[in-house]
């Protein structure tokens, strides 16, 4: 019974110290998730800008044939996902890779590529031996750059210049509001654009149009998978935020339980022990 006792307490401590782990990293989560949300809300303005221009180059340049504009037969996609480089974050990263796994089994007849950003997607594309068009892991930490991503918006714009791919869908975590995160499928390339990029704004432009398409195509392939990632970003926070919240309450239900048997496997050992006293009394007056 002491023992019991003992470890029933151990328990209660254990998960008290978790607990304690689990609220603080629910409230590094939340900070985190506020700075992310600015970024995106201060991001937003420059993207919508690079849309905008691009919308009225193609617009202007209907007939020139571009071919990061040009649809052709596809032959090889590319899947470009993006997850965290850690994990305790609910089902932020398994709802990602349980997506490309359907992805790539719905266009089974074609051949595909897999870009992992983040370490977790890169761990997961190693470990199922899916063909990939890089061999070192992209890491995408809490305050990722704008330049950290050039290479791979090269890699990206080359192989598909290149005719190595035909088609680039990227796949990541929207963040809609704090309890809300959809899993996105975008196709980056070829660019569509939308009429509603042009908007009512008229450029002058100098120089060649193509020139001036092929230097700013890769700023907005470039802005989009930004874009997208501190998307994501601040979709893992309130994942990670909700997770740990999750994990801190259920934590007071273990402790909340583990206290009443502890109380009454308490009051149990004190029965015990009275009735040993009383039994040995009886004994003792006997005699």
């Amino acid at each position: 019974m002491a023992q019991s006792i003992r470890s029933i307490k151990s328990r209660i401590s254990a998960t008290k110290k978790t607990s304690q782990i689990t609220k603080a990293m629910n409230m590094v989560s939340a900070s985190k998730l506020k700075g992310a949300e600015k970024s995106i809300k201060e991001y937003l303005p420059f993207t919508d800008k690079v849309k905008s221009i691009v919308g009225n180059l193609v617009k202007a340049s209907e007939t020139l044939e571009h071919p990061i504009l040009k649809k052709r037969e596809i032959k090889t996609i590319l899947y470009v996902v993006v997850t965290s480089d850690r994990g305790l974050a609910g089902a932020f990263n398994s709802s990602i890779l349980k997506t490309l796994d359907q992805e790539i089994l719905n266009n089974k007849h074609k051949n595909y590529m897999v870009m992992p950003l983040g370490l977790k997607a890169y761990t997961y594309v190693k470990k199922r031996k899916y063909p990939t068009n890089i061999s070192l892991p992209v890491s995408l930490k809490d305050n990722v750059e704008f330049s950290e991503i050039s290479e791979v918006v090269h890699k990206i714009v080359l192989d598909y210049l290149s005719y190595k791919i035909d088609c680039v869908k990227i796949i990541y975590n929207h963040h809609i509001n704090t309890l809300i995160q959809e899993v996105m499928i975008e196709n980056l390339l070829p660019i569509q654009v939308n009429e509603e990029y042009s908007g009512n704004i008229s450029y002058e432009f100098d120089g060649g149009r193509k020139e001036i398409l092929d230097t700013i195509f890769p700023i907005y392939i470039e802005n989009s998978i930004y874009g997208m990632i501190l998307d994501s970003k601040a979709s893992e926070h309130a994942a990670r935020m909700n997770a740990m919240q999750s994990a801190t309450d259920n934590a007071s239900e273990v402790i909340e339980t583990l206290e009443l048997l502890y109380n009454r496997a308490r009051q149990e050992s004190i029965t015990n022990e009275l009735t040993d006293i009383v039994g040995g009394a009886s004994v003792i007056n006997e005699s």
